[in-house]
């Protein structure tokens, strides 16, 4: 008997943090949907999903924030599973086994990353291109953070998240990612801007963002997180953690993640985030601290 035959296969794959390092609205349509503007990369921070294509299809969830995460059966790697084998007949699956490790409801596209993970590896089972229009349909149909996780390189997404740019080059940046312990709700926070159906406040702007340090310094000034605001009348604690990310030697932004509650510091040097992030860690335990390289 060869070892192939006695060694099951496995696929693996990691479902990094997504992380907005801007979010503007641009209003709100008819639908109730809102239109962003989001500067998006990713960290070496994440989740890890594999799968088994010779066992019975299914979810196994494990690893410290899996008690975050739910009920299995509303998990968005499933989704993403529906979602394509519902495009291309015939799809083999398997059997996924999902680490989970970034905090749920934190503004990081933890499910979002996942299910990206799963389209990628069932991509990979079945022998579809990563640009495969029917792996973009399932993204989108996934969940709206979905497409811009596929590949996992910086862009500037837009819409509802089914506008995406060319993949950007971002000058090299270090986070320190705290998550401070609670969730927020993306519903409630949209809830607390307050726009009504078909109201405008902004324009979209272009793809151009700089790639030089100093460049892409000042269009992070000039582009902030919407959200911010709300989040914080919803949870003020939000800002006191803000607060005491600006205060972080080294720290040259500090704001919060998409909708959810988890903030970043970002840093030239990676020292400085490692050191900022064994500094905090020990004073908050019931934070999630996190340093990590973003994607450039």
């Amino acid at each position: 008997m060869s070892v192939s035959e006695i060694t099951p296969r496995l696929l693996e794959d990691a479902a990094p943090a997504k992380v907005n390092l801007t979010l503007r609205v641009l209003g709100k349509r008819a639908d109730g949907y809102h239109e962003l503007e989001s500067l998006v990369t990713f960290t070496t921070a994440g989740d890890r999903l594999t799968l088994s294509p010779d066992a019975p299809n299914g979810l196994a969830v494990s690893g410290p924030t899996a008690p975050q995460a739910g009920p299995t059966a509303d998990n968005l790697v499933l989704k993403a599973a529906r979602a394509l084998a519902a495009r291309v007949p015939g799809l083999k699956a398997g059997a996924f086994d999902l680490v989970k490790r970034l905090p749920a409801g934190g503004g990081l596209g933890g499910g979002s990353s996942d299910a990206a993970a799963a389209l990628r590896l069932l991509a990979r089972e079945n022998g579809l291109s990563l640009d495969d229009p029917r792996l973009a349909a399932a993204a989108l149909a996934t969940g709206a953070d979905v497409p811009v996780c596929l590949d996992g390189k910086p862009r500037v997404m837009r819409g509802v998240g089914e506008k995406l740019s060319a993949p950007l080059s971002l000058p090299p940046l270090y986070a320190v990612l705290v998550n401070p312990g609670f969730p927020l709700a993306t519903k409630d926070v949209f809830r607390a801007l307050g726009l009504t159906p078909g109201e405008r406040c902004g324009r979209p702007g272009d793809d151009a963002v700089p790639a030089d340090p100093d460049g892409f310094s000042e269009y992070l000034a000039d582009n902030g997180n919407d959200l911010e605001a709300p989040a914080i009348s919803l949870a003020p604690a939000v800002g006191d953690l803000l607060d005491t990310l600006r205060r972080l030697s080294g720290c040259r932004l500090a704001r919060m993640s998409g909708s959810g509650s988890t903030c970043f510091a970002l840093f030239d040097d990676p020292h400085e985030a490692a050191d900022a992030a064994l500094a905090l860690g020990p004073k908050h335990p019931d934070w999630w601290v996190q340093a990590s390289a973003l994607a450039c």
